[in-house]
């Protein structure tokens, strides 16, 4: 992703509306509980990408979902990543 960890946890909630996050992020990582089951994720880290004189923070973001069926898991991840994109194109 391309964002720094505060950009990252301050989209979360607008990311996943209907869960009760309990954010770790001295370790990097995150619980959001959903109606129906939970997401866990982890992140850290990445070399900044440069694109001449931009520079953009990245994130790799890992992603772990229990109970949810793969339908549920697709909205969830769906409305995640519409919540978290930035710019246009």
């Amino acid at each position: 992703m391309g964002c720094t960890p505060v950009d990252f946890l301050s989209w979360l909630p607008g990311a996943l509306p209907k869960a009760a996050l309990t954010v770790d992020a001295d370790h990097a990582n995150c619980t959001a509980i959903l109606p129906d089951g939970i997401l866990k994720m982890r992140w850290s880290p990445l070399p900044d990408a440069r694109i001449a004189l931009l520079t953009i923070p990245r994130l790799s973001v890992c992603f772990e979902y229990t109970g949810l069926t793969d339908e549920r898991r697709y909205t969830v991840q769906k409305r995640f990543d519409l919540g978290t994109q930035r710019g246009g194109g």
